[in-house]
């Protein structure tokens, strides 16, 4: 490292204590989500591999958890594989699948997170299914922050999870297709979404520069407060996390207004 990014390093760590100074902890958010966007773009432009890019994201969890976990933050959720990814080619969905696998077994291992999967496991491969079911049981008395790994995930396919979920529920119970028309409303399917008994979003953060949210928790996230920051997700850096909760706390939240 030469002397200008020694420099430019110190002044990155002066400035995020700064920020982090006038942070007012009071309103940070209880339930973070993430897009983490832009591992190939990363890769491509460092000259790596994809699969590279990727493993590059995967090590930056650990950190981005460890900068939650200096905050009141209760809940993250890591969009890590979408329903849409399955149509990626082989050779780079499959090492990818690898690495995802290798990023919940290190999660459960840390002894400081809850882990819980959101998505739908029959889209899996029964070993990733096998790991999601250990890493939950061993982690299901932990206190620390309730980490969701979205795998498999897509918000318009929760949402028909749910329904689904719903009329089974009905049906089991005796209930006529009338008397649930009668008494569904929105706590009735919010209870059976992936994230149930948790709290909404109250913000969403998403790199590499888009602005979409491409399906993420689209029935959780009619609330939340969006931040959408340029840089790709393995150079996601402590003080970008810190703007993004500066920018959420100056917000006024008006639900529904």
């Amino acid at each position: 490292m030469n002397l200008r990014d020694k420099l430019r390093g110190l002044l990155v760590r002066l400035y995020a204590r700064r920020v982090e100074g006038h942070l007012d902890h009071a309103q940070v958010p209880k339930h973070i989500g993430v897009i983490m966007d832009g591992n190939r773009r990363w890769a491509k432009a460092a000259g790596s591999t994809t699969a590279q890019g990727h493993r590059a994201g995967a090590d930056k969890i650990e950190e981005f958890l460890g900068w939650c976990s200096e905050t009141d933050v209760e809940v993250v959720t890591l969009w890590l594989l979408s329903t849409d990814n399955f149509d990626r080619p082989k050779e780079e969905l499959v090492p990818l699948l690898g690495i995802i696998e290798d990023v919940v077994r290190s999660l459960a291992a840390d002894g400081r997170w809850r882990v819980h999967h959101v998505g739908t496991l029959d889209l899996l491969p029964a070993g990733m299914q096998r790991t999601l079911k250990e890493a939950e049981d061993a982690t299901s008395d932990v206190n620390g922050i309730t980490v969701n790994v979205a795998i498999g995930y897509g918000g318009r396919q929760e949402i028909a999870d749910a329904v689904r979920s719903m009329l089974l529920d009905a049906h089991a119970k005796g209930i006529s297709m009338e008397e649930l028309a009668e008494a569904v409303d929105i706590d009735m399917i919010g209870r059976h979404l992936y994230t149930r008994e948790q709290p909404d979003p109250d913000l969403v953060i998403r790199t590499s520069g888009e602005q979409r949210l491409s399906g993420f928790m689209l029935w959780q996230t009619a609330h939340s407060e969006y931040y959408f920051c340029e840089v790709f997700w393995p150079a996601f850096r402590k003080v970008d996390f810190l703007r993004a909760l500066r920018d959420y706390a100056a917000r006024h939240r008006r639900y529904g207004g």
